[in-house]
């Protein structure tokens, strides 16, 4: 759970000082770091969907199922 706790930070940090040098904004550089971690959380979660559902393929040799959302 540390793992990911000081991962999120980081991953907060670097969304904010990238956009805040970028731009210059604080604020913008605040909002980015909320906003794109998050978004990036639920791309994550349909990433690991069609990877699973590609491994589930590839275990049953079966390479043109359709994918299940």
């Amino acid at each position: 759970m540390v793992k990911t706790v000081t991962f999120a930070v980081m991953h907060f940090s670097v969304a904010f000082l990238v956009t805040w040098a970028l731009t210059g904004d604080i604020l913008i550089g605040s909002l980015v770091a909320m906003v794109e971690p998050a978004i990036n959380t639920v791309a994550f979660y349909f990433h690991e969907k069609v990877w699973s559902r590609i491994k589930e393929q590839r275990d049953s040799g079966n390479t043109l199922a359709p994918l299940r959302a």
